[in-house]
């Protein structure tokens, strides 16, 4: 593959749903084998299914957009309102942001972020968080390289299957 890749970013269609969620299911998979070695990726970690980014296509929620390298779907954000409780209206959240690995590094991570962040600004909000897994070096760095600082007090233990994974809050001011 080309180091020279041009792709763009453009919101979700409803044909969309279905290369979304095959690249969702193929990243969680490849996260997953490298935060848990020698555990088999849980069902319930792929439980996305095209019939679930149809709906969140649809209705929004979250909004969803893509980057495309041809017409190849190589990336995808999923933002909107934080689902945390007792947050305020202006507190976004990145619900989900995956890159297809043989895209790693290109920017595509980038101008997704860049993308959500704009939509989330014209929603509103001043803020942004994320929840990533502690034992996601990669999205841990993503994440800290553009702006976001851990909230140490945040983090939770949530079941995927029969493993438990050890997630944190990440926050940053939308500007």
């Amino acid at each position: 593959m080309s180091t020279t890749t041009t792709f763009t970013v453009r919101p979700a269609t409803l044909r969309d749903a279905k290369s979304i969620a095959e690249l969702h299911n193929a990243t969680v998979c490849e996260a997953f084998k490298s935060a848990v070695p020698n555990a088999p990726v849980p069902v319930a970690a792929l439980e996305k299914t095209p019939a679930y980014w149809r709906e969140a296509i649809e209705y929004s929620e979250p909004q969803v957009h893509v980057a495309v390298d041809g017409e190849k779907i190589v990336g995808f954000v999923g933002f909107d309102r934080s689902r945390d409780k007792g947050t305020p209206q202006t507190m976004g959240e990145l619900w989900a942001i995956y890159v297809a690995p043989d895209h790693w590094g290109q920017g595509v991570g980038l101008a997704l972020w860049d993308a959500a962040r704009e939509g989330l600004q014209e929603e509103g909000c001043t803020h942004v968080t994320i929840w990533i897994a502690l034992s996601n070096d990669r999205a841990l760095r993503f994440h800290e390289l553009a702006g976001f600082k851990r909230e140490p007090n945040s983090a939770k233990t949530v079941p995927v299957g029969t493993v438990r994974v050890e997630e944190i809050r990440l926050k940053r001011i939308l500007s």
